[in-house]
């Protein structure tokens, strides 16, 4: 039996990372994941969420939301939601001002198109360095293709 994989989508802006996988599961099935972020450190494939510490059950445009995480020392991060369609696409921001983004496509037959998407294209001048200091960008392609990985299984168990 083959592996799982995502695929690792070519982006032409710097400081911006794609991937996309499918999952056989409705769109709607994989938004409530999406959406609920006490489900997100089960399927991070950074390991750097801990938990979510607050926000609502579900979120929503507007929705703010703080998880718990761990790179090299704990810290805690509050996320805004910046776009919101249902069953189509949420993304989130924090201080930083860059996004992640999850969009779904229906492919009909229960089966969903998922791209996550890293953008810190127009990023302040600090929010660039960071992201070059910490080497985040180097990483990010292969931890989104990890995390799709896991909420195809989480999706589809």
């Amino acid at each position: 039996m083959s592996q799982v994989r995502a695929e690792i989508l070519d982006v032409d802006y710097p400081n911006t990372a794609a991937a996309r996988i499918v999952i056989n599961a409705p769109t709607s099935k994989i938004f409530e994941v999406l959406a609920n972020p006490r489900a997100h450190a089960s399927f991070d494939g950074s390991a750097t969420i801990k938990e979510s510490i607050s926000g609502p059950a579900r979120l929503h445009l507007g929705a703010k939301f703080s998880m718990a995480m761990k790179i090299k020392v704990p810290y805690r991060i509050t996320n805004t939601v910046v776009a919101f369609e249902e069953n189509q696409k949420i993304t989130w921001s924090h201080l930083m001002k860059w996004t992640w983004s999850y969009e779904l496509q229906d492919l009909g037959n229960s089966t969903t198109q998922v791209t996550e998407i890293f953008d810190g294209y127009s990023i302040p001048a600090f929010s660039r360095w960071w992201l070059k200091k910490t080497g985040a960008v180097a990483r990010n392609p292969k931890f989104m293709a990890k995390s799709l990985v896991q909420l195809k299984a989480l999706c589809e168990g």
